[in-house]
């Protein structure tokens, strides 16, 4: 009798135990769950990239070929911004275009007769890199009818983008860098899930022809709390020399801000009007100082420098340059 009493207690005890077991890691997938949801809000996969402008200061070859479609050496320099995007990351892009734009949409898209035709020839490899791009990658493209502005070309996204924090990448900058620009912000935002911008110093001088941001705090090496953003200031009314380039990571709290911005002098509405309303709400803005070299190719004499770089480069072109 006292055997059988001692065998069920040890069986009453082991259940117990093997409950109180289940429990504990019943609490630790939760929370562990948690984890990977607050990890997942911070999962930065779409993009906005603006392409409705009229390239002015690039014609009258823009006339014929979109800006973004420029050949920068071998590839249209589209391709540089979606490369940089996917190293980091991304996977959806929303192409923001008029309708001169077509062949923007036309190069990421399946071209059965070209991809026939090099199977043939077995020439499938020369066009590889960019079949990889298009069969991994979503894009959409949201017709923008006259340019009102960064700001407008980016609440159009709207739909597309939901709510989730999201990237915008303005095509004339073109970023070369061992860890991609981008790649550089959204760490910078899943760290202290926030608004980040990529900023480069730039001489005094030239401050009037960016967006420059004032600096509240320092909040590590190259990474600024801004405190106010001005759009091409006065030289004697910059706070900086931080200048605004073309990477941004954005919370969609954005969307909210963009709609009751008003338009500027031009009739257009401003991303960094935007960004401003958002400090006024509380929300936190960080600036990272991007390293990369940068080119401008929204004119010629940037265009021309960046060919000249990316050839340089190149193993393959380099021979040519001497």
């Amino acid at each position: 009798m006292t055997n059988k009493i001692l065998f069920y207690s040890q069986l009453c005890m082991t259940i117990l135990v093997g409950i109180l077991c289940m429990e504990v890691n019943t609490l630790y997938t939760k929370e562990n769950n948690k984890n990977e949801k607050g990890k997942k809000i911070m999962n930065i996969s779409k993009a906005v990239i603006p392409a409705a402008g009229l390239g002015t200061r690039c014609l009258p070859l823009s006339k014929a070929v979109p800006k973004e479609m420029m050949p920068l050496v071998d590839k249209p320099a589209m391709q540089y911004i979606i490369e940089e995007g996917k190293a980091a990351g991304m996977s959806e892009f929303c192409i923001i275009a008029n309708d001169d734009k077509q062949a923007i949409r036309d190069y990421f898209s399946p071209n059965k007769r070209l991809k026939t035709f090099l199977k043939e020839k077995n020439l499938l490899h020369l066009v590889q890199t960019l079949n990889d791009i298009i069969d991994t990658t979503k894009f959409s493209y949201v017709r923008q009818p006259e340019p009102r502005g960064l700001g407008h070309a980016v609440l159009m996204a709207r739909d597309v983008i939901g709510d989730e924090y999201f990237g915008v990448f303005l095509p004339d900058e073109i970023m070369d860098s061992n860890v991609p620009v981008m790649g550089q912000l959204i760490r910078i935002a899943q760290q202290y899930n926030a608004n980040v911008i990529g900023v480069q110093e730039v001489p005094k001088d030239h401050v009037s022809s960016y967006g420059i941001i004032g600096i509240k705090q320092q909040l590590g090496e190259n990474l600024y709390e801004v405190s106010q953003l001005i759009e091409k200031p006065a030289v004697e009314h910059a706070p900086s020399n931080l200048a605004i380039i073309g990477r941004y990571i954005l919370s969609p709290k954005l969307f909210d801000a963009l709609a009751v911005t008003k338009p500027g002098a031009k009739g257009e509405i401003q991303l960094t009007d935007a960004i401003a309303h958002l400090l006024q709400q509380g929300e936190k803005v960080l600036a990272y100082k991007v390293q990369a070299n940068r080119f401008d190719i929204g004119n010629i004499p940037g265009w021309l420098q960046a060919n000249y770089y990316f050839a340089k480069n190149n193993p393959r072109y380099a021979p040519y340059l001497k």
